[in-house]
């Protein structure tokens, strides 16, 4: 018997040297073609004889070999600057020098040069993609050989991955599963290896509030994507390289989540991970380096040509649904012309090649933890929407590099568990500009210009009704006989909104989140004050059809949000009235106590309508798909996670209780730098049997939770 298994093993060695050798040479022979032609079609280029097109091509990949990874060392930052392009200039160089060394061959100059190693290495990296079978096994064998490069110290003790899709709501991830566009989670879930629950964000549900609480555990006054500081006279946007610097200098105490020999890959803020990549708040430090880390992946040249060419299809894809949307008249959407198809390219193709290739070297060094963020099916829900063909099309993609991840971990020196999550959701519909054909900071700056009114003449809204119950409270604030500004402190304004704020008034957008800040005063505003030197903008905002509710502050009665028809006051809980945050859910009140709690809290916080029937809402940017405020799956975000992890305690609210959860399982793993974790024990419960599930198609009933 061990004769015969010695004997199939070795019979399986030989199949696959057989394979191995094949593909090689065909490589070559294809290589030698393009030589050929390149030699009749470009003037000047000249082989001599026909052998010496085998011979450059060998020589092509003797120096792709052996010189290239060499050079690299020494030129990886021009190649990340350029996203590859600039290694073929390079390549080009050392093409020109050596095939001038091989009798008969002429080259008329350099730029040939360049031009025959990037069509002969784009030819020969097509190649030698589609005789590997398929992608899925190519990327195998990679991982395979990488491991025999890199291999890691052994040991029992068990890693986490963390892979977050950004933007994919708990519920669209359900309906993926269910129709087939995430195959590989699908699996995981039937076979019971994982379980799936949500979690709810923070008002403010967006990446960098939800990141910075995950990877950091707080993410305290990050009231929105963007926001004002009066004190600093400074504008803060959380994908700002400098922004995302500060702003971890903030929230880090040194013991994030990545503190232990984690790494951090295309995220925002680095979680205190000492191996970072396409992390921005490293870029935005003084030695920061948006691109360390990928020397092997630049170091081969074939993988830049793979990319790019992936990145090029990319964005005649993107071409043709947007052209599609037009043709169809499909509604809501938005334009997506100008330099969109390559941001799409950037994020779908390029930094989800770089970030895969990155989580692949964590796992064969046998890093303890690491965090990655996906971001193409974000990007592209944001300009098609959150369920349409190419945002699901996107997430069929990011699915299949997560199989191919978790099937590459059985090479690592250590066992590792993979945890896929989301930061938050997205809430579709058609824009606030498109719905009334006018922008919320028009509707800000020419309320605050317009002369104001008597309380006799103001006894409409804005489509003519009566006004309701907070815009005639609001009109009683104004005295009849006066309208006078009441303060005159102090102007802070800084150079990069100098031009937003000529009128004193400076309006923010994060998705159906407006943030409106009076930047000729110090402090936050009250509605009294609002209202005894901006008379008519209050009335006109609780009035619009587009407005859900406003966070405003009071001189008596502390914090309320006012509706329409009603007012809560978030102190008190008391409710007049309607009770405006009862449409946006049962934490609602919670989530915006919360944010009114934070020093650069807005002046007026405007959340936009949400329509139930449709589940819609009305976003203050240019998006389709949106999110940063309240009102629809936006706020729901997922995590789903091995079976044998103790399960978190639901309901699971806020960012920051994710941040509780990640570190108690590491801690239960046995990490030790994480044992302060296991004072958190309330965020989960130990792992007990199995759940008993009828499969639904993918989808087993009663997936998440152990009762």
């Amino acid at each position: 018997m061990t004769s015969f298994r010695l004997l199939r093993r070795g019979g399986r060695r030989l199949v696959r040297g057989g394979r191995t050798a094949t593909r090689i040479v065909l490589v070559w022979s294809v290589g030698a073609g393009s030589v050929g032609v390149l030699s009749v079609a470009l003037p000047g280029f000249d082989i001599g004889r026909p052998i010496n097109a085998l011979i450059v091509s060998a020589t092509l990949s003797a120096l792709n070999a052996i010189v290239w990874p060499f050079l690299m060392r020494f030129a990886l930052v021009i190649s990340v600057l350029t996203l590859g392009l600039g290694s073929f200039v390079l390549n080009g160089l050392l093409v020109y020098v050596a095939l001038g060394e091989i009798p008969d061959v002429r080259l008329p100059g350099a730029p040939t040069g360049v031009l025959v190693a990037f069509a002969v290495s784009a030819i020969t990296g097509v190649t030698s993609s589609l005789v590997g079978v398929d992608e899925d096994e190519f990327f195998h064998r990679r991982a395979r050989r990488r491991a025999k490069r890199r291999l890691g110290t052994p040991t029992n003790v068990p890693g986490l991955v963390m892979v977050q899709i950004d933007g994919l709501g708990h519920d669209v991830l359900q309906r993926a599963i269910r129709d087939g566009d995430a195959p590989t989670l699908a699996r995981w879930l039937s076979a019971g290896s994982h379980r799936l629950i949500p979690w709810t964000t923070d008002w403010s549900s967006q990446t960098g509030a939800s990141q910075c609480a995950i990877l950091h555990g707080s993410n305290r006054d990050m009231p929105a994507f963007r926001w004002y500081e009066k004190d600093h006279g400074r504008l803060l946007v959380s994908n700002r390289p400098a922004d995302a610097a500060e702003i971890e200098r903030r929230h880090s105490d040194g013991r994030g989540l990545l503190h232990d020999d984690g790494a951090s890959r295309g995220n925002l803020f680095t979680g205190d991970a000492a191996h970072k990549s396409v992390t921005l708040s490293s870029a935005g430090r003084r030695k920061g380096k948006l691109g360390a880390g990928y020397q092997g992946y630049f170091a081969n040249p074939f993988n830049a040509v793979r990319t790019l060419t992936g990145a090029l299809v990319d964005v005649v894809r993107e071409l043709v649904a947007a052209t599609i949307q037009r043709q169809r008249d499909v509604r809501p959407r938005v334009p997506r012309g100008g330099v969109y198809p390559l941001v799409r390219a950037l994020a779908t193709v390029v930094t989800r090649d770089l970030v895969v290739e990155g989580i692949l070297d964590d796992m064969m060094a046998g890093r303890s933890v690491v965090y990655a963020d996906l971001t193409g099916y974000d990007e592209v829900a944001h300009h098609s929407g959150i369920e349409r063909y190419d945002a699901l099309a996107v997430l069929r993609s990011i699915d299949q590099q997560i199989g191919r991840l978790a099937r590459a971990a059985e090479f690592a020196p250590r066992p590792y568990r993979l945890v896929v999550l989301s930061d938050h959701g997205q809430s579709q519909g058609a824009t606030f500009a498109q719905r009334y054909g006018i922008t919320l900071e028009q509707i800000v700056q020419t309320s605050c210009g317009r002369q104001p009114r008597s309380i006799e003449d103001s006894v409409t809204g804005p489509d003519g009704s009566a006004l309701g119950f907070a815009a005639r409270a609001l009109r009683r604030l104004v005295p009849a006989a006066e309208h006078k500004p009441a303060m005159a402190g102090e102007r802070v304004r800084s150079a990069e909104e100098e031009a937003a704020a000529e009128e004193g008034v400076l309006v923010l957008g994060s998705g159906n989140l407006g943030l409106v800040y009076f930047t000729e005063h110090t402090g936050r505003l009250t509605v009294e004050q609002i209202q005894a030197t901006y008379p008519d903008l209050l009335p006109t905002l609780v009035e619009h059809p587009g407005v859900g509710f406003l966070l405003l502050s009071t001189e008596s009665r502390g914090s309320v949000v006012l509706g329409r028809h009603g007012a809560h006051y978030l102190e008190t809980g008391e409710v007049l009235g309607v009770d405006p945050l009862a449409p946006f859910g049962p934490h609602a009140p919670a989530q915006v106590r919360r944010a009114d709690s934070y020093p650069h809290v807005a002046d007026i916080m405007v959340n936009s309508l949400h329509d139930p029937q449709t589940d819609e809402v009305a976003a203050f940017e240019p998006l389709v798909g949106s999110h940063g405020g309240l009102g629809g799956p936006q706020t729901t975000a997922f995590l789903l996670y091995p079976a044998d992890l103790p399960t978190p305690v639901e309901p699971l609210v806020g960012p920051e209780e994710v941040h509780k959860v990640l570190r108690a399982w590491l801690a239960w793993l046995g990490h030790d730098a994480y044992a302060d974790a296991v004072a958190a024990t309330a965020a989960v419960e130990e792992p007990g049997p199995p759940v008993e599930t009828l499969e639904l198609g993918h989808l087993p009933v009663g997936e998440a939770k152990l009762l």
